[in-house]
């Protein structure tokens, strides 16, 4: 007779207001590794509406058809906006929620970490612009000028979408905020790489 393996049962996705508590308890790469199948943002609406204005904002720098990278691209929420307005070309990157990112839009996430990106893998590559939500305000100070160099060789255009002032940019690091929106406390920042001069 033989015998049957009952699936183990999937962990239970922490509720939004435990999603800090999460951090705390298994680390943040710890959580994603953990949750990062069945993780939704809970604030996927407002992220939404954020990156339409910010779109409108910029929307003389980029075009429909233009190359677009959604880096640490959850589960979809940047990629299935730009579908919906229309843009066609879309990348997207993260190491933990891949496969939630392809159940919901049917495209391939691959999985580089943003200290693969800080060691230059994606060089060979050239964005019309990057859009970065809800991550980089995790990642440690120290390890943002590398990140941020690095994404400066690929692309001149970059959005960020954050629940907090946080991550600050210094000027040295030659990106620039040419607008900043604000909906329902979630920020976009719009930036430009410009070629820092040496002093």
């Amino acid at each position: 007779m033989k015998k049957k393996h009952l699936p183990h049962p999937k962990p239970e996705i922490p509720k939004p207001k435990a999603i800090r508590t999460g951090y705390e308890e298994y680390s943040v790469a710890g959580f994603y590794q953990k949750f990062g199948d069945d993780y939704r943002n809970p604030q996927e609406a407002d992220v939404r509406q954020v990156l339409e204005l910010a779109l409108a904002a910029i929307n003389q720098l980029i075009s429909k058809d233009n190359l677009i990278l959604d880096l640490a691209c959850g589960s979809g929420e940047v990629t299935l906006t730009l579908i919906n307005l229309g843009y066609t070309n879309i990348d997207g990157i993260d190491p933990y929620t891949y496969n939630a990112y392809y159940q919901r839009t049917g495209k391939i996430a691959e999985t580089y970490t943003f200290e693969d990106i800080a060691n230059g893998v994606l060089n060979s590559r050239n964005y019309n612009l990057i859009i970065c939500s809800f991550a980089l305000h995790l990642l440690a100070e120290s390890r943002l000028p590398a990140l941020l160099y690095q994404i400066s060789r690929i692309a001149s255009n970059l959005i960020i979408i954050t629940p907090h002032k946080r991550p600050e940019f210094k000027p040295s690091w030659g990106w620039i905020c040419r607008q900043e929106i604000i909906f329902n406390r979630v920020r976009a920042r719009c930036y430009q790489y410009i070629y820092p001069e040496k002093t």
